[in-house]
């Protein structure tokens, strides 16, 4: 059996919710050491270590990609693949477009609040290089930055595919710079001779990627530190086990480290689908990649109620939950700890990742508990605003006062009589 078939509140199922995952030490100062250079040296420390890891040197003194370049790479994307990039990116654009938070502006009582809304300046976009390419992150990434109304984004990488540079001419990319590492980081969080200072970094890339984004917060909003993709699917007897197996195995070949669980009332749909797992592996190009997954994170559990499903897949926070049984919409409406949920037989995770238009940048690790899909939000900033009358202001002297004194801030109290015309 390819899949551990597992009873529900078994010290095994229950481990399957603990996915903790800790940085490496060694990488982290390695990081630390890395950034501290860039600050100090800019260009100069970027160019050194992109030499010594990349083997890459810079162009005519920059490591920025050309017009001339970006467009003759772009250019050799095969017309199939074009024309899916273009419909993926008009559906993420379309939906996103709908997420914009409006301005808040009301009176109360004498005092005009506003929350203002407002783009980031400039958002950094980091794009992993060898076979880790996917285009589809750069539609999901940079499109809800321009929908958000920023003005510029700088996307780095070690080597963009033409599929990614094409993605990123459709998302609105400004500007490509060929560097990718810790150093990529460091350069967008704390700015070069080059490369420009950024508010925000998103994007995947590997462990040296996540410390040193993860070592910039503070410095920069990031995105998250992602960890592990995973996906947990609720089926009953009515599932179909080879679209179960297909799923399974969409998300396993991501990377060995993936999680791949199915959570099921029938006693016999995990034999079923691992008879559909060994089948559909045999031609599969990533087998390796997949059949280690699978064995080592992989899981069958075996519930008795579908209540009993609903409330391990809450204790578990998946970033994608499919739901492929009886009622999925009445089942997807109690399930509040998901990043995404795919309802019903025909709604594929593979959907989701290209084409539906929800953003696949989720929440992993159990942090859907708290924490959301990349959204419009994310590359906008809210603002207070507070405008008080005289009338206002001498109505609520006292009461500020009173509260400052309560907190041993006379200071703060003082301020506010004045206005009253009795400080």
């Amino acid at each position: 059996m390819l899949l551990r078939q597992l009873l529900a509140g078994s010290p095994e199922a229950n481990a399957l919710l603990d996915r903790t995952t800790r940085m490496a030490g060694e990488i982290d100062a390695q990081v630390a050491q890395i950034l501290a250079d860039v600050r100090t040296r800019r260009d100069a420390a970027v160019a050194d270590y992109t030499r010594r890891f990349d083997k890459r040197e810079p162009t005519g003194g920059s490591y920025e990609l050309s017009g001339e370049r970006w467009d003759a790479l772009a250019g050799q994307v095969d017309a199939r693949v074009r024309d899916a990039l273009e419909l993926a990116a008009r559906r993420i654009r379309a939906f996103h477009e709908l997420q914009r938070d409006p301005d808040v502006d009301v009176t109360l009582d004498g005092v005009r609040l506003e929350l203002r809304v407002t783009p980031l300046a400039r958002v950094g976009l980091y794009v992993p290089g060898g076979t880790a390419r996917y285009p589809s992150s750069v539609l999901m990434t940079a499109i809800p930055a321009k929908v958000a109304g920023v003005p510029e984004i700088i996307m780095v990488t070690p080597g963009a595919s033409p599929e990614a540079l094409l993605a990123a001419k459709l998302a609105g990319v400004d500007r490509v710079f060929e560097l990718g590492g810790a150093q990529a980081i460091g350069a967008l969080a704390y700015g070069t001779e080059t490369v420009p200072r950024v508010d925000k970094i998103v994007g995947p890339g590997n462990a040296w990627v996540a410390s040193a984004k993860r070592q910039v917060y503070g410095e920069v909003d990031i995105d998250s530190i992602a960890g592990p993709s995973e996906v947990l699917i609720i089926a009953d007897v009515t599932a179909n086990p080879a679209w179960i197996a297909a799923d399974l195995i969409a998300q396993a070949e991501h990377d060995t480290e993936a999680r791949a669980v199915l959570v099921t009332t029938s006693g016999v749909l995990p034999a079923q689908v691992d008879t559909e797992l060994v089948r559909q592996l045999a031609d599969l190009p990533r087998r390796a990649i997949a059949e280690q997954a699978l064995r080592t994170h992989g899981a069958a559990v075996l519930v008795v109620s579908v209540d009993d499903a609903i409330e391990y897949a809450n204790r578990f926070a998946p970033e994608h939950l499919e739901l492929q049984l009886v009622g999925a919409r009445e089942v997807a409406a109690r399930c509040t700890t998901s990043g995404a949920i795919f309802v019903g037989a025909f709604a594929s995770e593979a959907a989701g990742d290209y084409l539906a238009g929800a953003n696949h940048v989720l929440p992993t690790g159990g942090a859907a508990r708290y924490a959301s899909p990349l959204g419009v939000h994310d590359f906008r900033k809210r603002t207070s605003i507070v405008e008080y009358d005289a009338a206002t202001a001498e109505a609520h002297a006292d009461a500020i006062a009173a509260l400052a004194a309560c907190e041993g801030l006379d200071g703060h109290g003082r301020s506010a009589l004045m206005r009253g015309r009795r400080g």
